[in-house]
């Protein structure tokens, strides 16, 4: 029954975001790599939220959650005032400058080189963290919960690889063939499938806990072990123990917000749905959408956790990313388990394909036109994209299982190297947008001086401060450096954006509103919340 339902709500996604297919052009630039500007609010909003929720979440924050408290829910809700900084600020400004990608601003507001080396950095950082780390904790789920293993009769690390590349396999599949557009209309159908499936394993576990009385059971947890309810760590984010701790509450106002900001304002993979948008009305849909999806999405990615903890114990304290999946099978009834490793897989199928269709749209656009191939056609451009896509998924695929055993979680591990790519890359496009005094460069110095620092400081010299501080001190120096080169060498002319005229860049008329929700929102729930 677990496999049909699994095959089930597979076989449908597959068939309905073909149907929807079938009539557009996917052999255009717009058409393939952002899905033919026609994106809507609802599209945009599933879409960013299964990109950014995959198995590196369930597996590893619940595990975080598990082990340290709901402290680590700072990542989430704090996403909803980036949201809100990206709908009503930049979005209006990437469409009307018509942007396919990130790195085109930096062309036109630096130079080609400057584009190229961001791209660079990019298609890295894709390939060396993001995309093996989302396919490992896909593949130990899956191992958990389906115990691939015992059904082959291998080993549980021959099951991990073997899951690994299934689903890597099929991932690049979706992203080859279908695009930007495949990859939304498939994420949307599997957002609102994890929502559901995601909520069913806290709900159960409740029922569980309270003899059919979820309030019950949620005090029953809460009693259990009160502290871990809280949302503001008493960890020190300076001197001995910063190092190793998850997440002190006063990085919130150092270098979390710049990350936030980065990801969810500049992030190619999360931006390019909001680049594909039909007007900017619903592109501002979409992102506030998400901020108020964010805020809901700790039910699923926090307290089961801590439910987990109720439930465990310390039992599985060294083996925190394990938590999750025993604890879907524990509540959930074996019918279900079906349906929600469809959905387990559609969370890691979209985080896969968004990143592999962003690297493959970076690459071709912003290397090979413009180094390689500057005459290509459209319809070639995106044989190009495709056979990008495939490399760069063997490559992820190979080094996927090679990121287990992560000391402090996936999810921390994730999050600290993220720090080598994110802040460099985000200090720059701050820079271009709000400081007009910045050369090329300057950007180009304040990018490598960037890349250094974080490196140096965080992976030779293991000073005493946890890693989000030092993304705080870095994009101040960054700044710094990137305006005392400017002031050295020699400046450009003065950058003045143009309106590409193609797309409706009249605002959605509750933006303000919604987003004073937002904030007021993700402030009350701090207050609620940080006095347990």
């Amino acid at each position: 029954m677990a496999i049909i339902t699994f095959l089930l709500f597979t076989g449908f996604v597959a068939f309905y975001a073909t149907w929807k297919l079938r009539r557009d052009k996917l052999n255009t630039r717009d058409g393939y790599f952002l899905g033919g500007r026609s994106l809507t609010g609802i599209i945009i909003a599933g879409s960013l939220l299964l990109t950014n929720i995959s198995t590196e979440h369930l597996v590893g924050m619940n595990g975080s959650a598990y082990r340290n408290g709901a402290i680590i829910i700072a990542w989430e809700v704090t996403s909803a005032l980036a949201l809100v900084i990206a709908a009503l600020y930049f979005a209006p400004k990437y469409l009307k400058m018509g942007l396919t990608t990130i790195p085109e601003f930096l062309e036109k507001r630096f130079d080609g080189l400057t584009r190229t080396l961001v791209a660079l950095l990019l298609i890295i950082s894709f390939v060396a963290t993001l995309l093996p780390i989302v396919l490992y904790t896909g593949a130990l789920n899956i191992e958990a919960i389906f115990e691939i293993s015992d059904l082959l009769k291998v080993s549980q690390r021959e099951g991990i690889w073997i899951t690994i590349l299934v689903v890597g396999s099929i991932g690049a599949v979706y992203a080859i063939f279908g695009g930007l557009k495949m990859v939304a209309y498939t994420d949307t159908i599997n957002g609102f499938g994890l929502l559901v499936a995601g909520l069913l394993v806290p709900i159960l576990a409740l029922l569980s806990i309270g003899e059919g009385n979820p309030i019950e059971g949620l005090s029953m947890v809460f009693e259990n072990n009160p502290a871990k309810f809280n949302v503001i760590s008493k960890e020190a984010g300076i001197g001995p123990g910063a190092r190793s701790a998850i997440l002190p509450f006063e990085v919130v106002f150092t270098g979390l917000m710049i990350n936030q900001i980065y990801f969810w304002a500049m992030h190619q993979s999360i931006i390019q749905r909001v680049l594909g948008a039909v007007n900017l009305k619903e592109a501002q849909k979409g992102l506030l959408f998400t901020g108020l999806l964010k805020i809901l999405v700790p039910l699923i990615i926090v307290l089961p956790g801590l439910i987990g903890f109720y439930y465990f114990g310390e039992s599985l304290y060294d083996t925190p990313d394990s938590v999750y999946p025993e604890l879907v099978k524990k509540v959930l009834p074996l019918w279900l388990t079906g349906f929600f490793v469809a959905v387990m897989m559609g969370a890691i199928l979209s985080t896969f394909n968004s990143a592999l269709n962003s690297a493959a749209t970076v690459f071709s656009l912003g290397i090979f036109k413009r180094y390689l191939r500057k005459d290509i056609s459209d319809s070639k451009l995106v044989v190009m994209g495709k056979w990008t896509s495939a490399i760069l998924a063997v490559f992820a695929i190979g080094i996927a299982p090679f990121v287990a055993n992560a000391p402090e979680g996936l999810y921390q591990l994730l999050q600290q190297l993220n720090g080598i790519f994110f802040v460099p890359i985000a200090s720059v496009i701050i820079a271009g947008f709000l400081f007009p005094k910045v050369s090329a460069a300057g950007a180009k110095i304040g990018l490598l001086f960037g890349l250094l620092f974080y490196v140096v400081t965080y992976f030779v010299w293991e000073i005493e401060l946890h890693f989000v501080h030092i993304w705080g001190i870095e994009f101040v120096l960054n700044i710094l450096v990137m305006h005392l080169a400017s002031a050295i060498l020699p400046k450009e002319d003065r950058f003045v954006m143009q309106d590409a005229g193609l797309l409706d860049l009249k605002p959605w008329r509750h933006a303000k509103s919604f987003s004073l929700f937002l904030i007021a929102f993700t402030i009350i729930l701090y207050l609620v919340l940080g006095n347990v």
